[in-house]
């Protein structure tokens, strides 16, 4: 990911990953005895604290560090070692680089945030961006995300078909609705085999929002509770992912001439 930023100084990189090692090797460089230039310190937290999906894997020390010397007050309570301090800043920063470098990311992101992006940027591409990158570091915001990205288009289908519902209606009765309307319901059909897939569909559903109910952070639990992996929160978020760009294209498909 490549772009200009006319804020940030001329050395630092133009590749987003290329600037977050810029900037985790000033810090590093900080952290063991050598003074870098505090703007472009600045200039580059600041820069990654307005990016929606870059601000949330911020190392926290960068987060709360507003220049280079609260900096270094903060590292040099840490470890009193170079090499101790180092391991600190590497390992803060691993979440942001795989980011950046694609290696936290599905096939399905980018195909799913162009449609959703362009079906409402504000409410549902900004439900579905907080989704993506909470699978790694919050297992259940993600999931929560996940299920509340599902109840935001059908009601946005709902909403753009004229079909009511009650702000108490859970997840599975407002798809049950948004599917109908958009004839993809399995009642709505007569080939098995689209039953079958169209039924799928619908359990799917179902399963996200009893998911989202068992272990998300939507409920308190007892004293066992159930933490899921990242691996249960990828799983939930390239689910709602894809029923929900599923739903968008059929919406957009039979609101077209023809459709």
């Amino acid at each position: 990911m490549t772009w200009a930023d006319p804020n940030l100084p001329e050395d630092v990189p133009t590749d987003e990953a290329e600037r977050a090692l810029f900037l985790q090797n000033m810090m590093i460089a900080r952290a063991t005895g050598t003074t870098p230039d505090n703007g472009t310190y600045v200039a580059l937290r600041r820069h990654f604290m307005e990016g929606t999906e870059t601000k949330v894997l911020l190392p926290s020390f960068v987060r709360t560090c507003r220049d280079l010397s609260g900096f270094w007050g903060w590292i040099s309570e840490q470890a009193g070692s170079y090499a101790g301090r180092r391991t600190i800043i590497r390992e803060a920063f691993v979440p942001l680089l795989d980011h950046l470098e694609g290696k936290g990311s599905a096939p399905l992101d980018a195909s799913a945030s162009e449609v959703l992006a362009s079906f409402d940027v504000e409410g549902v591409h900004a439900v579905w961006e907080k989704a993506l990158t909470r699978r790694q570091n919050d297992p259940e915001g993600a999931i929560t995300a996940a299920r509340t990205l599902l109840e935001t288009v059908c009601k946005h289908v709902l909403d753009d078909a004229g079909v009511a519902y009650a702000d108490r209606d859970d997840l599975p009765k407002l798809y049950s609705k948004a599917s109908s309307a958009l004839n993809i319901a399995p009642s709505q059909h007569t080939e098995e085999v689209f039953k079958q897939v169209l039924g799928g569909c619908a359990s799917v559903v179902q399963g996200l929002g009893t998911l989202r109910n068992r272990i998300s952070d939507s409920h308190g639990q007892g004293r066992l509770p159930i933490k899921p992996a990242p691996r249960h929160a990828q799983l939930a978020v390239n689910l709602a992912g894809a029923m929900a760009t599923f739903i968008v294209e059929t919406w957009v498909a039979r609101k077209s001439p023809g459709g």
